[in-house]
């Protein structure tokens, strides 16, 4: 395919229809649900979240494990998700399906200047630091560094964004000397606190090493526990 024709607009296809039709038919079962099913309709976003964060990581896992069948499946469960929490903020006026799509389009558009706009980025880290300065920049964060970063986040990813938005890549270099540090500390008499900051040290330290690497800390601890695992299993 030519540079012409993947710079060519996109033209409504019978395919474009279809899903439309079919993502249609979801809303329709959605609000359904929401009038004749007991559960949905005694669902708020504080209880359903929850469930939406436990189908991510499970869409997650059927990335890794190349299983095309089982990611349409956790694809369609998450966008379910998407559609029942948009229904929740229909009902109290704040919001719908149109204006999620709608707010979620200007928003890739003001943060890929490179492809709308006249910024000009050369590979993929020069768009991440972009996209993170456009974050910065955006109303409502007031320029604050750790603005908009959940607390509730899962411990590893809570420190990969913490350290992203410092800009720190130093604790990747102190990985060997935080080991050391930790077994150090297990012939010696120390007092929890010790510890606990020394563990929490070497871990900040390999969640570094996994940003400098590409790889998502969360993802790759639960894949070396399931092969753990499966080795313990396979030896019984």
């Amino acid at each position: 395919m030519t540079a012409a024709a993947t710079s060519r607009p996109r033209v409504p296809s019978a395919d474009a229809a279809h899903a439309a039709a079919a993502v249609a038919r979801l809303d329709e079962i959605t609000h359904r649900l929401r009038r004749e099913c007991p559960w949905d309709r005694e669902q708020d976003e504080r209880s359903i979240v929850p469930h939406t964060v436990e189908e991510a990581y499970e869409l997650a896992d059927a990335a890794h494990s190349g299983d095309d069948e089982k990611m349409l499946d956790e694809l369609g469960d998450v966008l379910f998700q998407v559609y029942f929490l948009s229904l929740l903020m229909e009902e109290r006026g704040a919001g719908d399906l149109a204006a999620v799509a709608e707010h979620c389009r200007t928003k890739l558009i003001r943060r890929h200047p490179h492809v709308f706009g006249d910024v000009q980025a050369a590979d993929a880290s020069e768009v991440r630091r972009n996209w993170d300065e456009i974050k910065r920049t955006e109303e409502g964060r007031g320029g604050e560094l750790f603005a908009g970063v959940p607390e509730t986040l899962p411990g590893l990813h809570y420190a990969r964004k913490v350290l992203r938005r410092a800009g720190l890549d130093g604790p990747a270099g102190r990985l060997g000397a935080e080991a050391e540090r930790v077994a150090a500390l297990r012939s010696q008499e120390v007092d929890r606190d010790a510890s606990f900051e020394a563990v929490g040290d070497l871990l900040l330290a390999a969640v570094a090493l996994a940003r400098e690497l590409g790889v998502d800390p969360e993802l790759a601890v639960r894949a070396a526990a399931d092969r753990l695992r499966r080795e313990v299993e396979a030896g019984r």
